[in-house]
């Protein structure tokens, strides 16, 4: 009561002080003097500005003491300060805007003090009177109520504020105007008019009050006059710093802004109102829609400015030379040369990773679609080259290849344009729901995005064919490329003569048909006048697969059939076109049956529809017992390894048919699966090679093919084989060999021999690390079938494989321990030796398993038949047997060369014991408690004689590297090995190998060939080679060898890949794989081929710092240098040198993401850069100016930022592992860098690459990752604003806040003051 009575008591005052000057004509500052003597007396005189005062001056204006003199007296407290004018002006909105048709001239009066004090947001000192100006702004315009937000900031008013009278100047003027349209949303505690019948009724009774002409003269320019202010006020560089963060921050809000503008736009021919204020109607639109492109203008006159605002790399008019293109994209040929490494399968789909990859490279290159489409295409055509003859040897051919190209590349630019059409549908219905207004400005824009996407891979498509040299086709795809080629010359002839192509030709420039025009886009050319004649065309090249890859998958259409020069009259043979024209599959869906040749001719011919694929599909599931066989070979034929225009169809059922359905009339205890035993052993054979397991892994199903081998190799592991006869039928179906290849192809899935503790060692704890584990791949199954109606599946589900699981394991972890001799399992170890060892006399028995060797003293063919044993039986006595045979040698008892042979008998009897053989070598190898044996050239191949040729030949290759090899004497050759290893030196360590070089398991080995192999290449890598041997020197000499290659900075004297610059440097030229010898070997190769050996990969994150950091520095001394005149001034000059400077952090971040992914990563953000930044550093590298300085920050923060996006795309909804992962580390990193602002760290590294480190980081961040910036806290972001503001670098820290979410929108918009 107290309270009310004051406040009752102060207004009654200030009532009778105004009365008194206005009656004595003071002028207004007498007015202004006489009011603070009020404030004064109520004690209020220390608040300024006042609300109170506020409220009074605005009750009396409306409308009881309306006169000039009071509102000269409001304009003159608002300049001074006396008022606050964000406080009045909302008074004044809620009093006025309501009223305006009655009172047009407070109406008037109101619009120029908005006009003028728009933007006075002038900071209130005083915490009491910014929390009760907040208050009284939020409760006139009912702010929180509209908005749904709790406003306690005053820079939060602002925004909500501006925003509220933009939106209630424009919908009072449509009423003024007669077009009252009800949006969903109205502008908060703006009324649009309420006062029309009011005036009406009182000028009946009132001569006083009849409206003039005068008036009505004054309301109708009012309405021009509110759209005229609106023009003003938007046209700010602050009121787009205000509308922004709406449009950033609240993106519903800004979307009703954009809907009343496109109602205006819509009605503006049908309303001569609008026709007549079109000027103010463009300028007001032009400025809202200007919000979404603003861009802060950074201090371009300051070196870091220059640096965060360098644009896109060399334009599409210069990329005929291939080396323009290839540096700024090498990522996409690192991770292509990557994935071909099979000592890692990757369990995401190549084609999810690829396609983030292209976004990324595209926003960071600022690149146009074209050159980005464009440099994928090249990448892709390199990675063919570079072994389009392939030698044999364990890594993946020619086929994971062109799968790459003809597959993965199209499957993941597929989602880029599926993006875009699906943002163009939700808009184009968002557009049609408010009075049939259309289709919006985001539709437009999505559909101009969408355009110039599918125009920027049409363009690439054509320009690619400038790179002829990179589109000879390999000899064993010329075939289906002069197809391709002879499919469009037929295509084209068809639609000149009126047949069937003349259908799809309609096709034929369908984007100029749409009206949409894009600038500087080229434009698909028209039909020619005369098509060539089919028997005439130039033979077909790689960029015809290209194309009809595209074709296949909706890319583009058939219109490219007629690009100028895509085919050209060439003869061709006779022979050749017949060849070319017969295919068996229109045979096949007529439904012949599937004869001997039908079925030869389906394997080696690539089927060409998913129909095809679906017949064969149900073919193997429901046919007869020959058809079952018969589908499955086809299906895992030439369909899966060169069908590629529907290769992801064939993995998906091929993956499908590895876990068949139960049959409807299916009854009885035993499992459905062995009904269909004959087609999944031709499923299971078909997809065994070294090409196939890669595809599989590439499209990213090897979860789903571990869940589908697991109930495979349960089912089949415990039955129990009919005959114990070796058998003489080469195409026999036996259980043992289903078995074995379902669990070999399962355990190649991931290092089965490997202990749990050197996994978890190499992860780390925390972070997905480069091991794989079954519970892993099991989890990603999952994890993908949590919305279908599929079950989960677990190891517990299957007993017999969880049991060989936990024995495996700890085969590994320890030695045999706690079983006795008459245990089950001794007695099939004895049953195995008896048949491995049958030719061994009673005084040749075994250590440990005497029963074994009384039993094979027996004659007759009895006591050698097999044993008839179920699968896991046998592989659960495989330790014992090996430990019974090693201790056997270990006393002379038997040699080392029968115990090789005698587990080649026991390969051939299981193939799946293969597995146990290699836990159990390597680990017993790694415990090393047997003893030698000597390699004299009688039991084992002496290499004494070979060694010094073999170590010659590697020093010469890492000597072409820059690599010092360690040199060893002829006499320091150890030629001996101990028993385990002699024999692990075969299985253990390179069973990989084995399997690599395409041995099947079902094939008897050779094993001379093999074992000479085997023997070199793990003396190579165990002994010789630097990366097995972890030395950390060689690790820096050849990722330095990477980087000076790659920039063109190699010794020539030492390196034959100097001649070349950026991917052709790192990885040689596309006939490097035919040309060179076995003595050299490209840098990036060879590391991508060694980084997996690297166990201290933490080591590989300090020197990849070191190397970019080091020639950056270099970069920017040659861009300052005497000797290089022509860089030492100009933006042009500093563009080519950043450019570089980029090129040299996208290639650390590239070989960094590589060597050890997200651990790495993590490491970079966590320690590794802020050790960099506490560090002091000498100059090593020659004097290094300010200039080098500031580079050498802008490439941390490239290499930062770059390396991030890679793992964590730039998206802000990563994967579910990948989003708080993200966010804690880039919250770390970040509250690192704000400790360093406040002074709580000091850094060592010179100031000027301190402040361009910051400075960059932040502006890469906002310009090419801006939803990262939401993952650091808001506390944290206003810190590192504060500190941006000390730089002067305002406009750097406004950029920072207005991402940060609604935490920070209030201290972004305080910022507004500083926009100059």
């Amino acid at each position: 009561m107290e309270m009310a009575s004051n406040a009752a008591l102060f207004e009654e005052k200030v009532a009778e002080t105004l009365k008194l000057c206005q009656n004595r004509r003071e002028p207004p500052l007498v007015w202004a003097a006489e009011v603070l003597k009020c404030l004064d007396t109520a004690g209020l005189g220390l608040g300024l500005p006042s609300v109170e005062l506020g409220q009074v001056l605005v009750s009396h204006l409306c409308f009881a003491y309306n006169s000039s003199c009071m509102w000269k007296f409001l304009d003159h407290a608002l300049s001074s300060r006396l008022l606050s004018p964000l406080h009045v002006l909302s008074l004044l909105t809620s009093r006025v805007m309501p009223h305006r048709w009655s009172q047009p001239e407070a109406y008037r009066l109101y619009l120029e003090l908005l006009s003028r004090y728009a933007f006075s947001f002038d900071l209130v000192e005083s915490d009491a009177s910014k929390e009760r100006i907040i208050k009284s702004i939020d409760a006139t315009l009912q702010l929180s109520q509209t908005y749904r937000v709790n406003v306690h900031e005053l820079g939060h008013t602002m925004v909500l504020f501006f925003f509220s009278i933009v939106v209630g100047l424009l919908d009072s003027t449509l009423d003024d105007w007669g077009l009252p349209v009800t949006f969903p949303d109205k502008a908060s505690g703006v009324a649009r008019s309420g006062d029309y019948l009011n005036t009406d009724i009182e000028s009946k009774g009132n001569k006083n009050f009849k409206q003039s002409e005068h008036r009505d003269q004054m309301r109708r320019t009012n309405s021009f006059l509110a759209m005229e202010v609106l023009g003003i006020i938007t046209d700010n560089r602050k009121a787009k710093v205000l509308l922004r963060l709406v449009h950033l921050n609240m993106p519903e809000n800004f979307d009703s802004l954009l809907r009343r503008i496109q109602f205006l736009e819509a009605h503006k021919l049908a309303s001569p109102v609008l026709k007549s204020a079109n000027q103010l109607l463009v300028r007001f639109s032009a400025n809202i829609r200007g919000v979404m492109d603003f861009e802060y203008q950074l201090n371009k006159r300051q070196l870091i400015g220059m640096l965060i605002h360098i644009g896109s790399n060399k334009p599409v008019s210069g990329c005929n030379s291939e080396a323009a293109l290839s540096a700024s994209w090498v990522s996409f040929d690192i991770y292509m040369e990557n994935v071909m490494d099979l000592k890692q399968l990757p369990v995401k789909s190549a084609i999810v990773v690829l396609s983030e990859i292209i976004r990324t490279l595209q926003v960071f290159n600022r690149a146009s679609w074209q050159e980005t489409f464009l440099a994928l295409w090249l990448s892709a055509l390199r990675l063919v080259q570079r072994e389009r003859d392939p030698l044999e040897g364990p890594i993946p051919h020619l086929e994971s290849r062109l799968c790459i190209l003809l597959s993965i590349v199209p499957l993941a630019i597929a989602p880029l344009l599926e993006d875009e059409v699906d943002s163009c549908h939700s808009s184009s219905q968002g557009g049609r729901e408010f009075g049939g207004v259309g289709i919006g400005y985001r539709h437009e824009m999505d559909r101009k995005h969408h355009a110039l996407r599918k125009h920027g891979l049409i363009s690439s498509l054509q320009v690619l064919g400038h790179f002829s040299a990179l589109l000879c086709p390999p000899s064993s795809v010329v075939d289906a490329a002069n197809l391709a080629a002879y499919k469009a010359v037929g295509f084209i002839s068809n639609a000149k003569n009126g047949k069937d192509g003349l259908s799809e030709s309609s096709h034929v420039n369908n984007f100029a048909k749409s009206g949409i025009v894009i600038e500087g886009a080229p434009q698909v050319p028209p039909l020619p006048s005369v098509a060539p004649c089919l028997k005439h065309f130039q033979g077909g090249n790689m960029r015809h697969l290209i194309v009809e890859a595209c074709i296949a998958r909706n890319l583009i259409d058939t219109s490219a059939y007629f690009w100028p020069g895509y085919v050209s009259a060439s003869v061709i043979s006779m022979s050749d076109s017949s060849q070319i024209q017969g295919s068996p599959w229109p045979t096949f869906m007529e439904g012949a049956p599937l004869t001997g040749s039908l079925v030869d001719a389906l394997i080696a011919i690539p089927a060409s529809s998913l129909a095809e694929i679906e017949k064969l599909y149900h073919l193997a599931l429901n046919g007869s017992e020959e058809e079952k066989l018969a589908a499955a070979k086809i299906l895992c034929g030439a369909s899966l390894r060169r069908g590629w225009n529907i290769q992801e169809h064939v993995v998906h059922f091929m993956v499908k048919l590895l876990s068949p359905p139960i049959p409807p009339n299916f009854t009885g205890t035993r499992s459905h699966l062995i009904d269909y035993l004959p087609m999944l052993s031709a499923i299971l054979c078909g997809a065994s090679s070294i090409d196939t397991v890669h595809i599989l892994s590439m499209h990213g199903v090897v979860p789903e093919v571990a869940a589908a081998l697991m109930p495979l190799c349960e089912v089949f592991g415990s039955l129990t084989p009919t005959s114990n006869h070796k058998s003489t039928m080469a195409e026999e179906l036996s259980i043992y060999m289903v078995f074995s290849s379902a669990f070999l192809f399962l355990l190649r899935l991931w290092k089965f021999y490997k202990p749990p503790l050197e996994q978890c060692i190499s992860r780390r704890g925390g972070a997905i690390g480069s091991e794989l584990t079954l519970e892993y791949l099991l989890i990603l199954h999952n994890n993908k079938i949590v919305s279908t109606s599929d079950k989960p599946v677990y190891i517990d589900f299957y007993p017999k494989l969880r049991a060989w699981y936990c024995q495996n394991r700890s085969c590994i972890a320890s030695t045999l321990s706690g079983l006795c001799n008459g245990n089950p399992v001794h007695q099939v170890a004895n049953k195995i030796l008896n048949m491995i060892y049958r030719k061994m006399t009673k005084t040749g028995a075994l250590s440990g398993s005497s029963s074994a060797a009384s039993s094979s003293t027996g004659t007759g063919e009895d006591a050698y038949q097999r044993p008839v044993i179920p699968a896991w039986e046998v592989l659960e006595a495989v330790p014992l047997v090996l430990e019974a045979i090693l201790t056997a040698c270990a006393h002379g008892i038997l040699s080392s060369r029968d115990l090789t042979t005698g587990l080649r008998d026991l390969i051939d009897f299981l193939p799946a014991s293969l597995v146990a053989i290699i836990s159990y070598l390597s680990a017993e190898v790694s415990r090393g408690i047997w003893k030698l044996a000597p390699m004299n050239g009688k039991d084992w191949p002496s290499p004494a004689a070979n060694l010094q040729s073999v170590e010659s030949e590697i020093k010469e290759i890492l000597t072409s590297v820059g690599v010092d090899a360690p040199r060893c004497s002829p006499e320091g050759f150890n030629c001996d090995a101990s028993i385990a290893n002699g024999s692990s030196c075969q299985f253990n360590d390179h069973l990989q190998i084995g399997q690599e070089l395409g041995v099947h398991p079902c094939r008897r080995w050779n094993f001379p060939g093999k074992l000479r192999i085997v023997l070199s290449m793990a003396e190579y890598a165990r002994n010789r080679f630097p990366m097995g041997t972890k030395d950390k020197k060689a690790v820096a000499q050849l990722l330095r060898s990477c980087f000076t290659s790659f920039l063109g900075l190699s010794d020539a004297s030492k390196s034959p890949f100097v001649r070349q610059i950026g991917v052709v440097g790192l990885f040689g030229d596309i006939n490097w794989a035919q040309q060179a010898t076995h003595r050299s070997m490209a840098p990036g190769y060879l590391y991508l081929r060694s980084c997996g050996t690297i166990h201290d990969v933490q080591y590989v994150n300090h020197v990849i710092v070191g190397l970019v950091s080091e020639f950056a520095q270099k970069m920017a001394s040659r861009w300052t240098s005497k000797d290089f005149p022509r860089l030492k001034s100009g933006e042009s000059s500093l563009s080519l040198a950043t450019t570089k400077v980029r090129d040299v952090a996208g290639l650390g971040a590239s070989l960094l993401c590589v060597t050890g992914g997200l651990q790495l990563v993590q490491e970079l953000y966590q320690e590794t850069l802020p050790t960099w930044l506490l560090s002091a550093r000498e100059d090593k590298h020659g004097r290094v100016n300010s200039v080098s300085h500031i580079t050498d920050g802008y490439a941390m923060a490239y290499l930062l930022v770059l390396s991030g996006s890679f793992v964590w795309g730039l998206g802000a909804k990563p994967s579910l592992w990948a989003f708080p992962m993200r966010a804690r580390i880039i919250g770390a990193h970040f509250d690192f860098l704000a400790g360093v602002m406040e002074g709580n760290v000091t850094v060592g590294c010179d100031t000027d690459t301190w402040k361009a480190y910051v400075c960059c980081l932040v502006g890469l961040l906002v310009s090419l990752a801006p939803e990262w910036i939401q993952d650091v806290t808001a506390e944290t972001l206003r810190k590192l604003a504060k500190g941006l503001r000390g730089w002067r670098e305002c406009e750097l820290a406004l950029s920072l806040l207005e991402r940060g979410g609604s935490g920070t929108l209030g201290s972004a918009a305080e910022l507004v003051n500083v926009i100059d």
